[in-house]
């Protein structure tokens, strides 16, 4: 009865040693088949700021040739759209010119904060106009509608046509904090987008408005302010005052491919070459810096 009753035993337990084995071989091989692939996968959606959107684009672009498995999308449609899909996790990436926290229905503390470049901002205007340069005060009373001819600038006898961007434009924040200082701006047409107030005022005798740097081309007159250019230099240095940075912002830690891309962004072939050959000022070449207040200080 003993020898009959050890050998089952015995029996069973070997055939437990067997099923574990099989399950550490199991796993084993698993973990193989995923290092020797190597290659990240997922998918990323960004959506957000227009002045960002060129950047982001390219970035993605390159990165994902040696990324094939990762899929990126960009799109446009504002900071404030960025930052409420975010928060709404329906995106993956909220691209913004703005702090999360200037932005009214948006819970900063759920966002986390990647910046990735800075973009100046300038005043443009129809070449038609003959204007280069206004001091601040000018430039505050034609976006408040207290000017509304260039002759009284210094420029052609036309009238000024103010094109403004939408409310929910993280370009508008910039501008208007930097410009207006808390007073109203005139009523207007309001654009979307850089690329299209770029085009309208390119077409349009006597328009003005105001792009980010990557958006000013030699169709349009970038306006000076107090004789100091818009310029990275100047930028650099808080002596033109109309910048901001560039965030892509995340709902929570980001990880995975989105971390990977996100760590792309501030890598060294992203901010020594691709920041400064689309028009954007790499994070790294900033001698002041600034908080969501406004407040700039030295590095």
């Amino acid at each position: 009865m003993k020898k009959k009753t050890i050998i089952p035993l015995l029996l069973g337990f070997a055939a437990l040693m067997l099923v574990l084995t099989g399950c550490g071989n199991s796993k084993s091989s698993s973990t193989s088949s995923k290092s020797s692939s190597g290659e990240t996968s997922g998918k990323i959606t960004a959506v957000g700021s227009t002045a960002l959107q060129p950047l982001v684009e390219k970035a993605a672009s390159n990165f994902q040739k040696d990324n094939s498995k990762v899929n990126i999308t960009v799109q446009g449609g504002g900071s404030g759209t960025g930052l409420s899909q975010v928060q709404d996790k329906s995106v993956t990436i909220g691209n913004s010119d703005i702090f999360a926290e200037e932005k009214q229905g948006i819970d900063s503390k759920k966002l986390v904060d990647h910046k990735v470049a800075v973009v100046g901002m300038a005043p443009v205007v129809n070449k038609d106009a003959n204007v280069k340069n206004l001091t601040m005060a000018q430039v505050k009373d034609i976006f408040t509608g207290k000017v509304t001819n260039w002759k009284d600038l210094g420029g052609k006898d036309e009238k000024i046509t103010v094109v403004n961007r939408a409310k929910g434009s993280g370009t508008r924040a910039t501008f208007e904090a930097a410009v207006l200082k808390g007073e109203d701006a005139v009523k207007s047409q309001e654009q979307d987008s850089n690329g299209t107030v770029q085009k309208i005022v390119e077409s349009t005798p006597g328009a003005v408005s105001y792009l980010a740097f990557s958006y000013i081309t030699d169709k349009v007159q970038a306006i000076s302010i107090d004789n100091i250019k818009p310029t990275d230099e100047n930028v650099e240095s808080n002596k033109w005052k109309i910048w901001s940075y560039e965030h892509m912002y995340t709902n929570g830690k980001a990880d995975g491919a989105t971390a990977k891309f996100l760590d792309y962004m501030n890598s060294k072939d992203v901010q020594d070459s691709l920041v400064k050959d689309m028009g954007y000022i790499s994070i790294h070449n900033m001698k002041v810096q600034k908080d969501s207040k406004g407040t700039v200080s030295s590095k």
